[in-house]
């Protein structure tokens, strides 16, 4: 019987995170440049957060965005979870509360991966492949 796998096999490894204090025009540039959806956001390297292009896209609607820091608009309280969690457990919890991203964090805090929900669709289009390739 095959066993179901880590998120860590399919985690983007040491993910760049970005501090609380920055600007979001800042933080955009450096999502863009990066081509990621998804930033761990930490202060004092804690996790704190995480800065979505969505969050990034509605706070640029506002008048004052250059007032505006990372932790203005982030979302608090991430959903995060270890390496070791079993990958089913993880993509049914994103898929019923519609997270976009889990935070991969050790036992002591540290954030070492980010699952996203792209990351989530390669997985699903391996499965696939594998199970119903003709041969």
């Amino acid at each position: 019987m095959k066993t179901i796998p880590k998120v860590q096999k399919y985690m983007t490894a040491i993910p760049e995170t970005i501090n609380k204090d920055i600007s979001i025009k800042i933080a955009y540039e450096k999502m863009k440049e990066g081509n990621f959806r998804h930033l761990p956001v930490q202060s004092a390297g804690n996790l704190v957060g995480i800065l979505t292009d969505r969050d990034i896209k509605l706070a640029m609607t506002f008048e004052t965005t250059q007032d505006l820091t990372v932790e203005d608009v982030m979302t608090q309280d991430p959903y995060t979870v270890s390496p070791d969690d079993e990958l089913d457990k993880i993509v049914l919890e994103m898929a019923e509360h519609k997270y976009g991203s889990a935070v991969v964090q050790q036992s002591n805090g540290k954030v070492v991966g980010i699952f996203t929900a792209t990351d989530g669709l390669r997985v699903l289009g391996e499965i696939l492949n594998q199970r119903f390739k003709p041969e």
